[in-house]
């Protein structure tokens, strides 16, 4: 107990406080319960359906659920692009952390594809309009903090794209656009207006600074200094291929079920091409192109059962 005091009292002294001023608070402090350090109470009552049909409830808690996997994920990211240069074994262990958090996303859809009533969905899913999941702002955060920007741009763009353009002037060509595109009009989507107006600024700033830390460019540093390991190598090539082609193909096979399946195919709340916007071979998102050949590049998405 000795020692125990001791220490704390080095490192209060360390942090320039009184040791004694943290003590008596933890002497008036009440015991920790699960339902506060969790915050159930608040966490269940975050879900507002706008119409009265129960599986939109359904609808509601597992997007909730996607949304803290994809803070998990950055959660690891945040930590292997900022900061010094990780070791090779502790970027592997994250790397596979997030694989595991990509595969639980890929699992979890079975409680949207087998979970809802077909008719219910179609039903309430017209109150949702023009909100759409392509609004997921933090699934554009892993984006960034993943790869370059240019890794972002569809080949096709890039061979338009002026050169010299700005980073900002670049976010104009990234794939994603197309799902906010009104081919009709010319012009962007409400979804993708709304969007941009939300977001852009910090998917700007977060892509600038980004630029020679993101977790392909700390790869490269690594490669450089001789000390990457077929482990780490290994287990981008894995997140690269659950978070970019398992997981929008299970995405593609869920929004068959709902939109695809019946006489007419529906539009997106959003407006957008779905079943062209979601397939792999269409976004050629691929985070880390140097680690695959080019005949796994060229059959991006079709392995999987495309």
């Amino acid at each position: 107990m000795q020692d125990l005091l001791r220490d704390i009292e080095q490192k209060y002294h360390a942090l320039g406080q009184n040791p004694e001023t943290y003590l008596q608070g933890l002497l008036l402090s009440e015991p920790v319960n699960y339902w506060d350090y969790i915050q159930v109470d608040t966490l269940l009552t975050l879900q507002k359906p706008r119409t009265g049909f129960k599986d939109e409830f359904i609808f509601i808690v597992y997007h909730q659920v996607t949304e803290l996997v994809l803070r998990l994920i950055r959660h690891e990211l945040e930590q292997l692009t900022c900061g010094a240069l990780p070791e090779p074994a502790v970027f592997a262990e994250k790397l596979q952390r997030m694989v595991r958090y990509s595969d639980l996303l890929c699992n979890s859809f079975s409680i949207m594809n087998q979970g809802m009533s077909y008719e219910d969905y179609n039903q309430f899913r017209l109150a949702l309009a023009p909100a759409s999941g392509f609004q997921s702002a933090q699934f554009r955060y892993i984006e960034l903090h993943s790869t370059p920007l240019d890794n972002l741009i569809q080949p096709a763009k890039k061979a338009v794209m002026p050169a010299g353009i700005s980073l900002r002037e670049k976010f104009q060509y990234l794939y994603w656009q197309d799902a906010g595109f009104d081919r009709a009009t010319g012009a962007k989507t409400l979804t993708l207006q709304q969007f941009e107006a939300r977001y852009l600024e910090s998917f700007i700033a977060l892509a600038a600074q980004m630029e020679g830390h993101n977790l392909y460019a700390r790869y490269q540093l690594l490669e450089q200094k001789g000390s990457a390991t077929d482990m780490l190598r290994q287990a981008l090539r894995d997140f690269d291929s659950a978070f970019n082609v398992r997981w929008p193909l299970v995405h593609l096979q869920t929004a068959h079920t709902y939109l695809g399946s019946g006489q007419e195919e529906k539009a997106a709340t959003g407006g957008s091409h779905w079943e062209k916007y979601l397939h792999p071979r269409y976004q050629q998102r691929i985070f880390f192109p140097g680690l695959w050949t080019a005949g796994e590049l060229a059959a991006w998405g079709k392995e999987e059962g495309a």
